[in-house]
């Protein structure tokens, strides 16, 4: 009776031990988590990593929905439910863009992306810096020089913020100064131009960016009121909607376990600014020619069915 009984008991250990593993194989995301929101604020570093994360996503049986949206219209879009994820929150020069957000708690910090390498503030060619504009301070000596201009991004931008706020602040002289407003594209070629020309220009910097290589260029300091210290030192975040990790656990996984860096950044970047090649074949091949960073982001991470890991699901995608 008791050998009968113990084999009774094993089997229904086994039995249970099955069904966990079965359970545990299963995607833990709903239906509404299949489609997954993302903005791309059109800063090649994000476009390059929110491609990336939204190839992988697809091949994992989700369907990535991305947005080319300004950084407080993203942001006012997650309070609203409109995006889910946003890999781009560039901090701290995104503080005053995510404080309410955060503070409300409509807007979820759940890690870092890139946690170091990363810098953003104002930045001038060699030849310019060599002339003697290497710090905030000297900016006003070259107005002429400047044509009394700053060159930034898109409207809206943390970044083009810190230049008005600077063209209002006495401390800076500025006075008659404007700020020109374009694109990351359209403000490379406005500086290619004046490069080439050997004029001076004053611009918005960052790395990771192929401009570093692109150009001989020097980062001005004085600016960590605005752009933070250590001449704009940078964390970049993934974010998510409030409450989005508890309804989608699944990709809030690989969301949270995603950790780019800079050299890498760089590589992506330059195959689609420079050579023109589309973010999401670029952040593949990149991958591909790379495959041991998939682990690590897709550790205990299912396919949208539950039918096996998701590790492998993306690796028949991106090396075939």
């Amino acid at each position: 009776m008791t050998k009968i009984l113990s084999a009774a008991l094993a089997s229904l250990a086994l039995s249970a031990s099955f069904f966990g593993l079965a359970a545990s194989a299963r995607a833990s995301d709903a239906a509404t988590c299949q489609t997954v929101k993302m903005s791309d604020i059109g800063w090649t570093d994000v476009t390059a990593t929110t491609a990336l994360t939204g190839a992988m996503l697809d091949a994992m049986g989700y369907k990535s929905d991305i947005k080319l949206l300004e950084v407080p219209v993203t942001f006012a879009s997650m309070k609203t439910k409109d995006i889910d994820v946003f890999l781009g929150n560039w901090m701290p020069s995104m503080a005053a863009d995510i404080k309410d957000y955060a503070a409300d708690g409509s807007v979820e910090v759940v890690g870092a992306n890139l946690p170091t390498g990363a810098f953003y503030t104002l930045a001038v060619p060699e030849y310019t810096w060599n002339k003697g504009l290497k710090d905030f301070k000297d900016i006003a000596k070259f107005k002429d020089s400047l044509k009394g201009k700053f060159i930034g991004i898109e409207s809206g931008n943390d970044g083009n913020r810190h230049i008005l706020d600077m063209i209002k602040d006495p401390k800076y002289n500025l006075a008659g100064f404007e700020l020109i407003e374009s694109s990351e594209a359209g403000m490379l070629s406005e500086v290619a131009k004046d490069y080439q020309n050997k004029e001076d220009v004053v611009f918005l910097g960052w790395a990771p960016h192929p401009m570093n290589t692109t150009f001989k260029m020097k980062y001005l300091t004085g600016g960590d009121d605005l752009f933070g210290p250590n001449m704009g030192a940078a964390v970049v975040n993934s974010t998510v909607r409030k409450g989005y990790v508890a309804e989608c656990p699944n990709v809030g996984k690989l969301v949270k376990q995603l950790k780019f860096d800079v050299g890498m950044e760089n590589e992506m970047m330059d195959q689609i600014l420079n050579k023109s090649v589309d973010a999401k074949v670029a952040a593949i091949a990149y991958v591909k020619a790379h495959p041991d960073l998939l682990k690590p982001w897709l550790d205990g991470v299912t396919t949208f069915d539950g039918k096996g890991p998701a590790l492998d699901a993306v690796k028949a995608v991106f090396m075939k």
